[in-house]
């Protein structure tokens, strides 16, 4: 399948909607997107729902630290991830792990409304 990325300006936060097979390539578009567009509206809340049909490899998750930094993603980054499929939530965790322990945002939440509730409700 071919991956479809949607990254748009909601207002309060920018929304990622990303789905289909999940690798290098796709992390790439996605966070060069969202940084356009949270520099463009000087917002740095950003609700990403994913619905993978293919996940990426856990190893890929450790290139993540390398993508952020390249397009300046930061401390000023609020990140809330959902991944709607169960059998690519693992390698999401992972990825958010490694992320964590090198001081990058980013959070994985269970539903859309939890992840919107924590983005936009604790700031």
């Amino acid at each position: 399948m071919i991956n479809d990325i949607f990254v748009t300006f909601e207002g309060d936060h920018v929304l990622v909607r990303s789905i289909g097979k999940k690798n290098y390539e796709s992390v790439e578009t996605i966070w060069s997107r969202v940084s356009r567009l949270c520099e463009t509206h000087d917002c740095y809340n950003v609700l990403g729902i994913g619905d993978t049909t293919e996940p990426m490899e856990a190893v890929e998750g450790y290139e993540h630290p390398a993508v952020f930094r390249e397009y300046g993603i930061d401390h000023r980054y609020r990140i809330a991830w959902v991944e709607l499929n169960p059998d690519a939530v693992d390698v999401v965790e992972l990825t958010i792990n490694i992320l964590a322990n090198r001081d990058l945002p980013g959070r994985i939440f269970p539903t859309v409304e939890a992840a919107r509730e924590w983005l936009l409700g604790s700031e």
